[in-house]
């Protein structure tokens, strides 16, 4: 997911607001941050829905990777009819 025009570097997991877009750099995966647990990892849940899985190294997207995101989540729903 990491691209060159977004090379940010980890954030504290705690520093995450709940609802925010993050990626999760070990996992490559890109999900929503759904709670806080301690001060070392945060519980992510895939944009459209899914299983939640904790992460412990997440940087935040860039605004352009967001938008990006989210409008291929729109578009995914909407062709399957949601």
């Amino acid at each position: 997911m990491a691209t060159k025009d977004s090379d940010q570097t980890a954030v504290p997991p705690q520093d995450c607001d709940l609802g925010a877009l993050v990626e999760d750099i070990d996992r490559d995966t890109v999900g929503v941050v759904m709670g806080h647990y301690g001060s070392d990892r945060v519980q992510l849940r895939p944009i459209n829905g899914g299983t939640e899985w904790d992460a412990f190294t997440v940087r935040p997207l860039t605004a352009r990777e967001e938008l990006r995101i989210r409008n291929a989540a729109r578009n995914a729903a909407s062709r399957q009819g949601l």
